[in-house]
């Protein structure tokens, strides 16, 4: 056996699983709440933008435009994205993933109500933390956990109701394509943790994602019908400006850097307050009522993640 031991200047690399369970700290925390928050109002930029632009091609133009944007932005941090270092396999089955969930989520939409669609898109943090059994196992949760998992999942039964069955087979069509693209959502975060690109940039991540989404999501609309009939007004243009620019091109690309560092588990849990944003973007952006049932959720949904992130007691916690 060698006796070999690293010399003081040269770094002591942390354990295989450290990034798996590595616990979020209070300002990464911060910064998921504002990329939750900023989907949340993601919602409400697609319909003010739907009646000029159709959801499916929304899709790919802000795909085209964030590609344009992260593209250029890793040419000016000099960023490399064509080296050999074994994603591509990876990064194409990430892209395809990523891809079908958008398009299962605007097509849903068609044919469900938003509010059971909210209800079915999340369960998604549950199949993280199912996929992390078998792809993570190091980020298996406790039972404490799994509470804290149900109890911010039930916040948002309390919010937007539990559905109930589906009367047209249309509706039940819709809501089977939102449970799989939360599958879809789910297996876009394991298969970036589990791979080779969880050891690459998040930019280059998110590029494999828009680059193969715009084919695709192109080929979806033209098989919907879709197609822009005028010039998109002012407000439309403006929206899709904040989906491209702001929610794609920059807190995606952060969402990966925080998914590539820390547990996938207790990340995507923050995952439900976005939906809770989205109720309190459309009552200050376009008037819809709040109710007591919504702060009550808020109340669920914090005390959940609470739970979830709570470090493990005693001589074996992480630190």
């Amino acid at each position: 056996m060698s006796n070999y031991s690293p010399a003081p200047s040269e770094p002591v690399p942390p354990p295989a699983h450290h990034h798996t369970t590595r616990p979020l700290d209070a300002a990464v925390a911060a910064v998921i709440v504002v990329l939750c928050l900023s989907w949340g109002f993601n919602q409400v930029a697609v319909k003010l933008a739907i009646h000029d632009i159709p959801p499916l091609l929304q899709g790919a133009l802000r795909s085209v435009i964030a590609t344009i944007l992260v593209a250029g932005w890793c040419m000016l941090r000099r960023i490399p994205l064509f080296e050999r270092d074994g994603t591509l396999t990876a990064g194409l089955i990430v892209g395809v993933l990523f891809s079908i969930e958008f398009i299962l989520i605007y097509q849903g939409l068609a044919f469900t109500t938003a509010t059971r669609a909210v209800v079915f898109l999340y369960l998604a943090p549950f199949f993280v933390v199912a996929g992390t059994r078998i792809f993570l196992p190091a980020d298996r949760f406790r039972a404490s956990q799994w509470l804290g998992l149900a109890l911010s999942f039930a916040g948002m039964i309390v919010a937007f109701g539990v559905p109930t069955p589906a009367l047209d087979p249309r509706q039940t069509l819709g809501d089977l394509m939102m449970v799989t693209a939360a599958a879809f959502w789910a297996a876009t975060t394991l298969s970036i943790k589990a791979s080779r690109l969880n050891a690459t940039s998040p930019e280059k991540v998110m590029l494999y994602q828009l680059i193969v989404s715009v084919p695709l999501m192109a080929l979806a609309a033209w098989v919907a019908g879709e197609r822009i009939t005028d010039w998109p007004d002012a407000q439309a243009l403006a929206w899709l400006g904040y989906q491209s620019v702001w929610v794609v091109a920059i807190t995606f690309v952060i969402w990966f850097a925080i998914i590539k560092h820390y547990s996938a588990s207790r990340v995507s849990a923050f995952t439900f307050l976005t939906p809770l944003f989205g109720v309190a973007a459309g009552h200050f952006v376009m008037n819809d009522p709040l109710t007591p049932a919504f702060l009550a959720a808020v109340a669920f949904v914090a005390g959940g993640l609470l739970l979830v992130n709570r470090p493990k007691q005693g001589p074996t916690a992480s630190r």
